[in-house]
């Protein structure tokens, strides 16, 4: 017999909420009833994956469900926010078992290591996409925010840069790299929401934000809303095995500089407090790397290794040519 909406809610996603004690209410109800912590404010982000965009009709269903999850926590840990609840928007061509299982697996394994709980949300049928809005608490006023780079403040990243965008070039066939397969699907597929880092690096950090376009892109967004400008130097780009091969092959910067889902963190850091960033850096599993200053110049610039000046492309745009 098939699945009817309420028997699929009750099956796979109704026990996808660990006890908390700020959830009231969660999945059953017409809404969600949750207490926001005295002395916190909420950070609310939201975001949409869809089949053919995102990924593909075959892609493995719990890979999915990790990342509908990962995407939307790197946005919490990009304002240094500590991930508190979800909500799961469904939207399924038909409720197939096998896949809602993977998918409430892998949403599930990435809940569960960050103490969300999944308190609501809707199913309809339609073509396969998932919207997941993400909730967290950060103390006001120590949230990373976009706007608060300052000329003379250093540019930092957490983890290695390209690895994603360097994953779908081998899976589109435009390169080969058989001995890095694995870590590179690994990376795209899987990616992993630097939370603790970000939450690290409240009251340190002067801005933030999460890579999921692309460096030049993102961090553009920073020195938009902070009216500065930046200078990176490509040499000091943290790079895999696998990366820096690449770019040894082709010469080609751009899954480091230009391509999306690497979901790493991007941040400014006062340079007086340069020590303090490095020293802490000791503490992320994902390292912190210094890739560049921020200048009272727009625009923003790169040296490359053989110390010319060149403009940065940009990253990722959903309606980019869509005109």
């Amino acid at each position: 017999m098939p699945l009817s909406e309420f028997n699929l809610i009750d099956l796979f996603f109704r026990g996808l909420a660990p006890g908390r004690a700020d959830v009231a209410l969660g999945v059953g109800d017409d809404c969600a009833l949750l207490q926001v912590p005295e002395r916190r404010q909420l950070a609310v982000t939201i975001d949409t994956l869809v089949e053919g965009v995102h990924f593909e009709a075959d892609a493995d269903p719990v890979s999915v469900g990790h990342k509908s999850l990962a995407v939307n926590l790197s946005d919490l840990a990009a304002m240094g926010a500590e991930p508190a609840w979800v909500t799961l928007a469904l939207t399924l061509p038909r409720p197939d078992e096998a896949w809602l299982a993977g998918f409430a697996q892998g949403f599930g394994a990435l809940a569960a290591d960050h103490g969300v709980a999944l308190v609501g949300g809707d199913t309809t049928r339609g073509p396969l996409s998932i919207t997941v809005q993400a909730h967290g608490f950060v103390e006001p006023g120590r949230a990373l925010r976009r706007s608060g780079a300052r000329p003379g403040d250093l540019v930092y990243v957490t983890g290695t840069l390209g690895d994603a965008g360097l994953a779908l070039l081998v899976r589109q066939g435009f390169y080969t790299a058989p001995e890095h397969l694995s870590f590179l699907h690994q990376r795209l597929d899987r990616p992993v929401p630097r939370v603790e880092a970000g939450r690290m690096l409240q009251g340190l950090a002067s801005a933030g934000i999460d890579l999921s376009d692309g460096l030049s892109s993102d961090l553009g967004h920073v020195l938009a809303a902070s009216g500065c400008g930046a200078t990176l130097h490509l040499s000091e780009l943290p790079l895999s095995a696998a990366v820096r091969e690449y770019v040894g092959d082709t010469g080609d910067w751009s899954p480091s500089l230009s391509a999306g889902d690497d979901y790493e963190l991007c941040v400014t850091v006062p340079a007086d407090r340069q020590g303090e960033a490095e020293a802490l850096a000791t503490e992320f599993d994902c390292g912190l790397t210094w890739i560049g200053i921020i200048e009272k110049a727009p625009g923003l610039r790169c040296v490359m290794p053989d110390g010319t000046i060149a403009d940065a492309t940009g990253g990722y745009d959903h309606f980019a040519g869509s005109q």
